[in-house]
């Protein structure tokens, strides 16, 4: 069975740091894959606090949108915990090469402790097993080297909008039947430039394609003050759509 388990649904600085939700990123199992995707501050301890739990040694993949704190902090005690202290060489790390570069995320001595290190690239397709993952389009504004996701495997197919600010035509880019969106903010600020997406952006891009299900997550203060699962429920009524705000520990079958 597919399925997808949010670790934690925090996002932004004070949200993390104040761990109001959770950080510790998405867990999913698809195609046969067991794949870990940001694993943010504390992604260990709700692994083993889940239930069931979750045993990072039975990870197949890590992959980093890219390399903010809030989406590393715990990188690389799982790939520890994924290679059980390199007693196991296992596991693909998929990551953008500025993650090993000026200030890296990942420590150098653990790069032998997986099998295989890719580096994330644009319009690029990587494969796991039976599971195809695609990089459609480079997030040109978040400040750092990021990509979403499309992963796609049997007939299951799951795109993720990871952290950037909106720009025209997105939604083209991730034509999941499920759709995972990283928003941040409730609306936009009008005298500052935030490389997040807001509500607004997350209702342009939901009409536009129309997926089976929309999941919302990564959410920063000024989401959580309006109570994310009631602005999903307004926009599932409004759009005759099916949205859902994710929880901290929330599984969702597929």
């Amino acid at each position: 069975m597919d399925w997808i388990k949010f670790l934690g649904t925090a996002g932004a600085r004070f949200v993390v740091s104040k761990q109001l939700r959770s950080s510790g990123g998405i867990w999913m199992s698809l195609a046969g894959q067991q794949i870990l995707i940001d694993p943010g501050p504390g992604t260990l301890v709700h692994c083993l606090k889940s239930r069931p739990k979750l045993d990072p040694g039975k990870l197949d993949a890590i992959i980093l949108t890219h390399k903010h704190l809030d989406h590393t902090g715990d990188i690389n005690v799982m790939i520890e915990a994924m290679t059980e202290g390199r007693l196991r060489k296992r596991g693909v790390i998929f990551a953008t090469a500025d993650a090993f570069e000026k200030d890296p995320v990942i420590f150098s001595y653990l790069k032998d402790y997986p099998e295989k290190i890719e580096i994330l690239k644009e319009k690029e397709e990587y494969r796991l097993g039976d599971l195809t993952i695609k990089t459609p389009v480079k997030h040109i504004h978040h400040g750092v080297e990021c990509y979403g996701l499309n992963l796609e495997g049997g007939k299951k197919s799951v795109s993720l909008i990871a952290d950037t600010r909106y720009f025209e035509g997105i939604e083209s880019f991730y034509p999941g039947e499920i759709l995972i969106l990283y928003v941040v903010l409730l609306q936009s600020f009008p005298d500052r430039v935030i490389d997040h997406l807001n509500l607004g952006d997350v209702e342009t891009i939901v009409r536009a394609n129309r997926p089976g299900l929309t999941l919302l997550t990564h959410f920063g203060m000024t989401m959580l003050r309006s109570k994310p699962w009631k602005l999903a429920e307004g926009l599932s009524k409004k759009h005759k759509l099916k949205v859902q705000a994710a929880r901290d520990g929330m599984s969702v079958e597929l």
